[in-house]
């Protein structure tokens, strides 16, 4: 989360060269990845028509194309990427909220 908060702070001020930035996007989106990969793992077990799965699902396709997009080695688009995994925890963050307190067995 450093880097996501050091990237989306460093303004329109390139400084790097543009092989650096395709790199720190690379990074940010393997992170966001990372936690796309926890939604699911989370919230795929839930029943098809729970409330927090629905919400999941309509997450990962978010996720999905958004994090598509191709990386250009421009601070904007290191930016862009940085603010992908700062959504794809809010979203975490949210669904966590949601989803039902389990029960003891």
């Amino acid at each position: 989360m450093r880097l996501v908060q050091a990237v989306i702070a460093r303004g329109g001020h390139a400084t790097l060269p543009p092989r650096n930035y395709d790199q720190i996007a690379l990074q940010l989106t393997r992170h966001a990845w990372a936690v796309v990969a926890e939604v699911r793992r989370c919230f795929t077990p839930l029943p098809p028509h729970a409330e927090p799965r629905v919400l999941a699902e309509v997450v990962l396709e978010e996720a999905d194309r958004r994090l598509a997009q191709p990386r250009l080695g421009t601070v904007r688009c290191a930016q862009a990427h940085a603010r992908q995994v700062r959504a794809r925890y809010e979203r975490l963050s949210r669904l966590q909220a949601a989803q039902p307190a389990a029960t003891p067995p």
